[in-house]
């Protein structure tokens, strides 16, 4: 799953924890080796690292590098980590315009019990093929990420830039976690056991054979209610006079298996812009055990944005249903460039054990400040998505600090993470004016204890 790119320094991150009142504490002793409890937990201590894209503390890194941020009891500690294409282990070097490190994704590949973290550089230039990009594995270990492994090309030509989007699930449930890869439009799962030493398993090429369909983005997640990982790919599609973007289904299993295909929108004319269907994530919002398909699509109606939700069922997603500022009981209205779902999040934010969605707005409108941005927060119930009781954040909102700026993009990355472990999940806004955390509670997202967080953190936050 895609995502923007931020940066942050430690001190930031170390101000923005005593200004929320969350004192760092020391690493603990990493896990034995068992399958690690969090993904995204580099050193193996238990608690949830944050792994963002960054191009270093005095930005020594040109090709870009992640950078780690490692968790602690309280959130976010403040020993951190960078890893670029110059540190020991990891293959290649560090080149100007590599991006190593934008597009990010973190599983327990090698079941040693630590979190890994497949990182693309999809500026990298192969064998003097420009862009070609490049998809690397980096290892877990008790001092965090250590070394790592290329994941081998499937699409060996120019401007393929391998890694656009990854994914990772057990797709083929053998108990291995697998990758999937977007590459010069297409899809391709990478099946584990994935070491060291690479990758042992097959590897499958989904392309919609005789379409135009381009794949750009991938989400991973159980819609079907079994023990297997299944993939939603995005993509776009160009007609004769017409460009449009679908979400294609792909069940999991031993063979995966094309299903239904959702059209998200569509251009008529001969112009318009590329990439198109934008990103999404997979919950369970009507809690019937299948996780149901969230995607934003902010290019829709002269990128007014709609999100569109696409309900799981044993057989595959069938029923769906459509978002945006014009449906009734969502506030405000939808105009050019406001950009609605151009960010999205899920999570369970007043405890109902329903999945709830938090969609960005980052080009609304706010008085006379333009692209200021807002965020709609929609609640899961037994019928789905629902925008009863929908509520509505922009800066201008009562007991959200800051004031109303242009092109502040509020709302431009969203999370929800339950960052205080109360079983409710707070929601996370990234500003270019600032960043906030708003926490989640019994009657929803409160403004009550906001606090800042720097913006690092939560391009850090994986899913």
């Amino acid at each position: 799953m895609r995502g923007r790119t931020s940066t942050t320094t430690t001190a930031a991150v170390a101000a923005a924890l005593l200004a929320t009142g969350l004192a760092p504490l020391a690493l603990a002793t990493p896990a034995a080796a068992a399958a690690a409890k969090f993904a995204d937990d580099f050193n193996g201590d238990g608690y949830r690292d944050y792994a963002e894209y960054s191009y270093g503390a005095e930005y020594e890194f040109p090709g870009g590098a992640v950078k780690v941020t490692f968790g602690t009891a309280s959130g976010p500690g403040t020993k951190v980590q960078y890893v670029s294409q110059n540190s020991a282990g990891v293959p290649g070097s560090d080149e100007a315009d590599d991006m190593f490190g934008e597009v990010r994704a973190a599983a327990d590949f090698n079941g040693d019990g630590y979190g890994d973290l497949a990182v693309a550089a999809t500026g990298e230039d192969v064998a003097g093929r420009p862009d070609q990009g490049t998809v690397t594995v980096l290892w877990g270990s008790r001092t965090g990420l250590s070394g790592g492994t290329n994941i081998p090309a499937r699409a060996n030509t120019s401007y393929a830039r391998m890694g656009s989007d990854l994914a990772v699930g057990d797709f083929n449930g053998d108990g291995r976690k697998d990758l999937a890869v977007v590459a010069n439009g297409k899809a391709y799962v990478y099946r584990g056991a994935i070491s060291r030493s690479g990758v042992a398993g097959s590897v499958n090429t989904l392309d919609k054979n005789g379409s135009s369909f381009n794949a750009t983005a991938l989400i991973a997640g159980n819609v079907t209610g079994d023990n297997r990982t299944d993939l939603v790919v995005i993509g776009d599609v160009v007609g004769e006079n017409y460009i449009a973007s679908d979400a294609w289904f792909i069940k999991g299993g031993s063979t995966l298996t094309p299903g239904r295909t959702l059209r998200l929108e569509r251009v008529n004319g001969n112009g318009g812009e590329a990439d198109r269907g934008g990103d999404g994530v997979i919950a369970d919002f009507n809690k019937d055990g299948k996780g149901d398909i969230a995607i934003g699509t902010p290019l829709f109606s002269k990128s007014r944005g709609e999100v569109s939700v696409w309900y799981g069922a044993a057989a595959g997603p069938a029923k769906s249903a459509r978002f945006t500022q014009n449906t009734a009981g969502v506030a405000d209205t939808a105009e050019t460039y406001d950009y609605f779902g151009d960010s999205i999040a899920a999570g369970d934010i007043n405890g109902d054990g329903y999945r709830d969605l938090a969609i960005g707005a980052d080009g609304e409108r706010i008085g006379n400040r333009q692209y200021a941005g807002a965020v709609h927060v929609l609640y899961g119930r037994a019928g789905g998505i629902t925008t009863a009781g929908s509520q509505w954040f922009a800066r201008n909102s009562a007991g959200i600090p800051g004031d109303v700026t242009d092109s502040e993009g509020f709302g431009m990355k969203l999370r929800l993470r339950d960052g205080n472990r109360d079983g409710k999940a707070d929601l996370y806004v990234y500003s270019l004016s600032g960043s906030i955390r708003l926490l989640g509670s019994a009657r929803g997202i409160t403004t009550a204890g906001v606090s800042a967080v720097p913006e690092g953190l939560i391009d850090g936050m994986l899913p």
